[in-house]
């Protein structure tokens, strides 16, 4: 019989993984901006802003523009001008966008796919036009986006900061029903087993670039009870997590939520909080409420063009 010391032991082991394999000091302040090009009316002015914004990490979509990409100089003026800040490419890995420079005008266009769409190609978010779900564990989806990962990390950004890795709950639905952990009868392993392995690729490729490489995914806090995910992984960041613009999250949501990322707490990863609530009274809630339980918090606008406000 195994004694329960011995299955103890590799949970150990990786917790103590997860713990030595970040270290970063949480930052004190954070920005997010994905629309730099309304952030500022040029490049240049963008560059300058940023630069002086005193914020300690900067998330960035790693094009100023669509067919604009950050240039290593820009990068450099923007990092450089505050000891120890961090500027990270935005990457979205559960969705693909229709405006990136991988996406081919003969899939299809305004929601609607052709017949030359690829096989790992789904239907268009509808909560974001041009967005459009992907089976995240396919081959040929995981080229276009490693890819990506290449070319931010050669451009100098210090990490990647990964979009749609909750993607996999989109493939747990089946009717009105959520399924925990759901087999994907393509790989034979759960669709979260699917989503730790892709952010482990991820993780491994940028590292390949840069061994100090900053690996942050956005939502998904379920993965966190992998421990291998959680070794891989920097920090996370949590969307909407006490409120839902000017609503309150039901309390079910946010203790869900703030029980997984007590792992991630432990384990020493900062913990990155956005929250979109535009009334004042929400926002010092928000705050207080970030403070009480450790995260570092931004509130910003949900279209990401604008620095916001962020502390801990």
């Amino acid at each position: 019989m195994t004694s329960g010391l011995s299955l103890l032991l590799p949970l150990i082991v990786m917790l103590s993984l997860a713990k030595t394999a970040c270290a970063e000091s949480p930052p004190a302040s954070f920005a997010y901006i994905l629309q730099a090009d309304s952030f500022a009316k040029t490049k240049s002015a963008a560059t300058a802003r940023l630069a002086s914004c005193g914020r300690d990490w900067i998330v960035l979509d790693a094009r100023f523009e669509a067919e604009t990409p950050w240039q290593r100089a820009e990068l450099d003026a923007i990092r450089h001008s505050q000891p120890g800040r961090k500027v990270i490419a935005y990457v979205s890995i559960g969705e693909a966008e229709d405006y990136r420079p991988y996406w081919r005008k003969e899939w299809g266009s305004k929601g609607k796919l052709t017949a030359a769409a690829p096989a790992w190609l789904g239907t268009e978010n509808p909560e974001w036009k041009g967005n459009y779900r992907v089976k995240y564990w396919r081959p040929e989806w995981q080229k276009l986006i490693l890819a990506a990962i290449d070319d931010a990390m050669t451009s100098g950004f210090d990490g990647v900061y990964l979009d749609i890795v909750d993607g996999f709950e989109t493939f747990e639905k089946q009717g009105g029903q959520f399924i925990d952990n759901r087999v994907n009868a393509e790989t034979k392993q759960s669709y979260r087993r699917d989503m730790v392995d892709w952010v482990k690729r991820i993780a491994a490729r940028a590292r390949a670039k840069n061994p100090a490489a900053l690996v942050i995914p956005q939502n998904g806090s379920q993965l966190l009870a992998h421990a291998d995910f959680l070794a891989a992984i920097s920090a996370i960041g949590i969307e909407d997590l006490f409120t839902d613009g000017n609503k309150l999250q039901p309390k079910s949501h946010t203790n869900e939520v703030l029980g997984h990322l007590k792992m991630a707490s432990a384990a020493h990863k900062p913990l990155l909080l956005i929250e979109y609530p535009k009334s004042a009274d929400r926002q010092e809630l928000t705050k207080k409420l970030a403070k009480d339980n450790g995260l570092v918090w931004l509130i910003t606008d949900r279209e990401l063009k604008t620095l916001g406000e962020s502390g801990r």
